[in-house]
């Protein structure tokens, strides 16, 4: 039929939205209809790019008819359509938007989706964005207080640190994690979380923040009793020891093993050929540090 021609469509529903000598208003609603029986239509066709425009205008429509929530729908099907056509910008920016109309309806949890939708799609082509897509869905839980609905968040932050090898910058977001579990009850998460960013820390070789980072952790009493806090003792002991074989043992073990895939990677292959150097360097840091004044009185 024409009339379900999807150039058609288009053409008339532009027509509509264009004001005239003839025409002093759009007619939004008629428009936004034949703009969805487009998308459809071109999707169909496989012809993504037009069916992407086409869900853009479509979801203009739907913000125009005070429709946040049907238009954050339509700008999702734009962005799933950016990812095909490997547009990585538009796919974080239709992501946002999408965000932003569900936050306009009061939705935090759809909101969050949306932006980790787009940080998945992202972490190989633009790992930067996709880590910004990741946090971003974490505060919008967090602002709604819902940080139990983020922790997978956080860990996926954590990975792409990872692959990046921005180790400082993985740790970081692995003790946002146990700070989040902690207003969550989520004890066994939060110490997971602790353990994770110790490991990361002596996978960097900075044996110094890994103890700073255990001694801060170990001031609170559900990771000061946990079995995560053990291990982690038993390791940078072995470290401080030089005791390779012992580094190596409790990388395989089973408290290890029930942590994230990443950090159970990093643990396989944590630096154990220059432990003597590592252990040098920390003694040279600790023989420079200056003298507080309280320790001379």
């Amino acid at each position: 039929m024409p009339g379900c021609d999807p150039h058609k469509l288009m053409s008339k529903a532009d027509k509509l939205t264009k004001l005239s000598l003839t025409r002093w208003s759009a007619d939004w609603k008629s428009a936004t209809a034949l703009y969805e029986q487009a998308a459809n239509g071109f999707r169909v066709a496989k012809d993504y790019e037009r069916a992407k425009v086409a869900y853009e205008k479509a979801s203009t429509g739907q913000e125009m008819l005070s429709s946040p929530w049907d238009a954050a729908k339509h700008m999702e099907s734009a962005a799933a359509l950016a990812k095909e056509l490997s547009n990585w910008r538009e796919v974080g920016d239709f992501y946002r938007r999408a965000s932003e109309l569900y936050i306009e309806c009061g939705r935090s949890q759809p909101a969050s989706d949306a932006l980790a939708k787009g940080a998945r799609a992202l972490e190989d082509a633009l790992p930067e964005e996709a880590i910004q897509l990741y946090t971003d869905a974490c505060t919008v839980l967090e602002e709604d207080e819902r940080e139990q609905m983020a922790f997978d968040l956080y860990r996926a932050a954590g990975s792409v640190y990872i692959k990046l090898e921005k180790y400082s910058d993985a740790a970081t977001i692995l003790l946002r994690l146990g700070l989040a579990a902690d207003k969550s009850n989520a004890t066994n998460s939060q110490c997971k979380a602790y353990l994770s960013a110790i490991i990361v820390y002596l996978y960097a070789h900075d044996i110094k923040q890994a103890e700073k980072c255990y001694n801060d952790c170990s001031q609170i009493d559900a990771f000061l009793r946990s079995d995560q806090n053990r291990c982690a003792s038993k390791l940078l002991a072995a470290y401080t020891e030089g005791d390779i074989e012992e580094i190596k043992r409790i990388g395989q073990s089973s408290t290890i093993s029930h942590l994230d895939h990443a950090i159970i990677r990093l643990s396989r292959k944590l630096p154990t050929g220059d432990v003597s150097a590592l252990k040098a360097n920390t003694a040279e840091d600790e023989e420079e540090q200056p003298l507080d004044e309280n320790d001379l009185t």
